[in-house]
């Protein structure tokens, strides 16, 4: 699944190709991607407005519109390419918005479990799903104190409390073994326990990590590429996601593949203590 920094990255790559453009009508061939409104008036909505920004909020692709505010997750394998009218299209093609100069931006999704959703302006972020969101790693609201607040007062693992997006949104299982790692907190380590070095370890290699994937487009494990069709870099840079069998960078130890809260989740038993 896309996490922060694949999502950022298609932002950045589809503002050169969609900006300014007008949406002259939209094609449904999958109408259970379409979530709110209902289908028909979905399509009648987007009819004739420009797109006039992209932006995004944790792992949430948001077409900003003349009226409107098309809000956009990709789920596992959801992609987003401009193709021409006279392209062949894909079988897995199920969006097809179709802009004024005959390009079009077309939505393919293998897995079909993308969403979509059309709100008018100011109101995507009082509903679901925006208005079920925790901050971003970067936001002014992620301090400390409200990180080691949510912390303290649960007894979860702190594997399952980053991947949980109202807590901090943004991180998936890539990046949550990766910062952990990195701060050398076991992903079973109880969120109570944590010491307040620990908390401002796993906040600082959070935000460095996610930078650092931004910087090199993402992470490519399998399918994953952005809006210009180009595979991300990062994985040449990963610790331990992936790794298992392998090395552990920091002491040589074996890297360890086990399953905690029903996520495969990549350790160094050495670095990470349980």
């Amino acid at each position: 699944m896309p996490e922060l920094p694949e999502v950022e990255t298609i932002r950045q790559t589809l503002k050169q190709l969609v900006i300014n453009k007008t949406i002259s009508y939209v094609e449904v061939y999958w109408p259970n991607i379409i979530k709110h409104p209902d289908v028909e008036t979905f399509k009648q909505l987007l009819e004739n407005q420009a797109i006039t920004d992209i932006k995004r909020r944790g792992k949430f692709l948001l077409f900003i519109l003349n009226d409107y505010v098309l809000v956009s997750h990709l789920r596992m394998e959801g992609k987003y390419y401009i193709q021409q009218q006279d392209d062949s299209l894909n079988k897995h093609t199920h969006v097809i918005f179709t802009f004024t100069n005959g390009e079009q931006l077309r939505y393919n999704d293998v897995r079909k479990f993308g969403t979509m959703h059309v709100f008018k302006k100011g109101e995507e972020t009082t509903n679901k799903p925006l208005n079920q969101l925790g901050p971003e790693p970067f936001d002014e609201q992620f301090t400390f104190n409200y990180f080691a607040q949510r912390l303290k007062r649960t007894r979860r693992n702190i594997k399952s409390i980053l991947l949980d997006q109202t807590v901090v949104t943004g991180l998936g299982n890539i990046y949550v073994d990766e910062t952990l790692f990195k701060a050398q907190v076991h992903p079973a380590k109880k969120g109570h326990s944590l010491t307040n070095e620990e908390i401002n370890a796993i906040q600082t290699y959070m935000k460095e990590t996610l930078n650092d994937a931004i910087k090199q487009g993402g992470t490519t494990i399998r399918s994953y590429v952005d809006g210009q069709g180009e595979m991300g870099m990062f994985q040449q840079d990963l610790y331990v996601y992936g790794k298992e069998g392998e090395a552990c960078h920091y002491c040589g130890g074996e890297i360890v593949k086990l399953r905690i809260s029903g996520r495969g989740t990549h350790v160094c038993r050495t670095c990470q203590k349980e």
